[in-house]
């Protein structure tokens, strides 16, 4: 990678030069079904994407073996074993590994070697990197949760792997060129008296970054349409003898952005393969999706493109498997189908285990902290339909911290409002001893505080939009908590505030469902006119969610991490009493009549 603020080091002449450098991997003839059939190879990629920091199966907010309902088991560990019984089953034949992006972030492990720890300051060498450098990658795409820690840690970790680091358009603004290298041609051996099948691999990062990690990108890199930058580099890799391309790109395949319009689609991965011609398949991740085998047919050329999409955190891995033939001279490819293994069919490998022990150990020792002691119980697990004291407890320490930061200032004299979403059903700060994994089990991800100011009228559009969470459901209906959200709405996709009273009416449409939005411990309703103050992290403030009216200038933004807050405000007391921070506020209608 090159310093966006720089020259850039590597363009694509680099990519071609890597390519022309680039080792041999061994591979042998397939069976032949007939006399008369062709000779064909045969060439195995497998693909792993958003593992999010998990290198060991392990639970570090419950401190224990990592569970799930469908008994998944998740780490690179299991992966690279499963990576190692292929390329052994296949030994002689070309096998490649490449990775979708969503990598450093994700757990307490990662977390502790960006924040506590950072890599940038120790020189240590990122347990990321370590494990991945023992499965021996072919290349990784950059994924959008990559940016989060900023330039300087990504430059870092992307030197200490031992293997590409792709992201084609992501782009300089300095100088307008690919700021990471754009993509490899692989040189791959078929076997004895084969010619070399030369394989394009094209990374695409998400453009999501611009918004979600504005703060550390902005004027630095920008982030160009992954089917336009598609466009433009599959044909210069051909040109430049690609026989087959593959891409790995760090978008969903269903066309939608959970962003607005401004910038390019979030998802475009079944459109790149619709769209450009000349690609082979198309390794994908960021929806967490299971996607065993997808085609698609190009619409110029008629082609079927494949995709696969291996789950999250390493549950699942991609296997593609290719047969090809020579026709007149060129490569082509006569066979394709992909499938997902299961991780949990096989044992972690102990060469990425003691890689990363002792980083992983650290981690634990650190989560294991007591930072109070909780007066009762505090579970998340009501939150998403009913005002929870653990929920408020969040909304509490940001409205603290914005109203002490603003004192003295013009924006004193407003009311402050907080924002916070429940991230977790799963989350609980159990009676006595609260752990500072407890606090990272309710606030999992690595936001930083921010405030505006809205206006009466913008938190009521706010909150209307939130609201669209919830499904239509008549007065007297059943109501399942289970199922009383839209599926299409993640739980970290709704928000509750804290500061007005208000009722959501779910027995009305979409938009008409804030039948209710007064002044706290009071019947005056919120006038539009009204100013306040609003706590929110950076991620939605930034625009991630598409919420109405909340990206603007910030009168708050001292780049303090909400975990962190949490943890501090909890150490300072030494109790965590919902007494204290407690205040119901909001609830769940059908015609004025509670849900629950």
């Amino acid at each position: 990678m090159t310093s966006p603020s720089g020259p850039s080091r590597r363009t694509v002449l680099a990519a071609a030069a890597a390519a022309a450098s680039a080792p041999l991997i061994a591979a042998g003839p397939a069976q032949a079904a007939g006399a008369a059939r062709p000779r064909s190879w045969d060439l195995t990629l497998l693909g792993t994407s958003d593992t999010h920091g998990n290198v060991y199966n392990w639970d570090y907010y419950s401190d224990a073996e990592y569970d799930d309902s469908r008994h998944n088991d998740i780490g690179v560990a299991k992966l690279a074993t499963l990576i190692n019984q292929i390329r052994a089953e296949r030994r002689g034949k070309a096998t490649l590994v490449l990775d979708a992006g969503d990598t450093i972030q994700g757990t307490p492990l990662a977390t502790f070697y960006a924040k506590q720890e950072p890599i940038t300051a120790t020189g240590e060498k990122h347990p990321m990197a370590r494990a991945m450098n023992i499965i021996d990658y072919d290349a990784v795409t950059l994924g959008n949760h990559e940016f989060n820690y900023g330039l300087p840690l990504l430059d870092l970790w992307i030197r200490q792997l031992g293997f590409p680091a792709l992201a084609a358009n992501a782009i300089n603004v300095a100088t307008g060129k690919p700021a990471f290298l754009p993509y490899v041609i692989k040189k791959v051996s078929l076997g004895f008296a084969a010619p070399t099948l030369r394989v394009g691999i094209l990374g695409l990062t998400n453009p999501g970054v611009a918004i979600w990690d504005k703060g550390n990108v902005e004027g630095r890199l920008r982030f160009d349409d992954m089917i336009a930058t598609a466009a433009k580099w599959v044909p210069v890799m051909r040109a430049r003898g690609a026989d087959i391309v593959l891409i790995s790109a760090h978008g969903g395949d269903n066309g939608t952005s959970s962003y607005g319009p401004e910038l390019p689609i979030e998802n475009p991965t079944a459109l790149i393969a619709e769209q450009v011609p000349g690609i082979d398949a198309i390794l994908f991740g960021h929806a967490h999706a299971e996607v065993a085998e997808r085609f698609v047919t190009n619409a110029q050329t008629g082609e079927q493109v494949l995709l696969s999409e291996p789950s999250k955190w390493g549950q699942r891995l991609t296997r593609m498997d290719f047969e090809l033939t020579r026709e007149h001279g060129r490569w082509k490819i006569t066979k394709k189908a992909a499938t997902l293994l299961n991780t949990n069919t096989v044992v972690e490998d102990p060469k990425v285990l003691a890689a990363v022990r002792a980083q992983h150990q650290k981690t634990v020792a650190y989560v294991n902290q007591v930072v109070a002691r909780s007066t009762v119980e505090l579970s998340a697990a009501e939150s998403r339909y009913k005002d929870t004291p653990i929920l408020d407890f969040i909304n509490h320490v940001q409205t603290e911290v914005v109203a002490a930061a603003l004192a003295g200032t013009s924006y004193a004299s407003l009311p402050v409002l907080s924002i916070a979403a429940p991230f977790s059903r799963t989350a609980v700060f159990p009676a006595g001893d609260v752990k500072i994994r407890d606090v990272a089990g309710l606030y999992v991800y690595d936001n930083t505080l921010e405030a505006v100011v809205l206006s009466g009228a913008e938190v009521r559009a706010y909150l209307e939009y939130s609201a669209k969470y919830f499904r239509t459901l008549a007065p007297g209906a059943p109501v399942d908590p289970e199922t009383i959200s839209d599926p299409a709405v993640p739980d970290y996709n709704y928000d509750v505030i804290s500061g007005v009273d208000y009722d959501i009416d779910i027995s009305r449409p979409v938009g008409q469902r804030i039948t209710r939005l007064v002044l706290p411990g009071t019947d005056t309703p919120v006038a539009d006119t009204a100013q306040f103050v609003v706590a929110v992290n950076n991620y939605r403030r930034s625009g991630g969610g598409n919420f109405p009216g909340i990206v603007k200038t910030q009168v708050y933004n001292a780049q303090q991490e909400i975990r962190q807050l949490l943890i501090d405000w909890a150490q300072a007391r030494g109790t965590i009493d919902p007494a204290d921070f407690f205040q119901p506020n909001w609830r769940l209608v059908r015609a004025g009549v509670p849900v629950f």
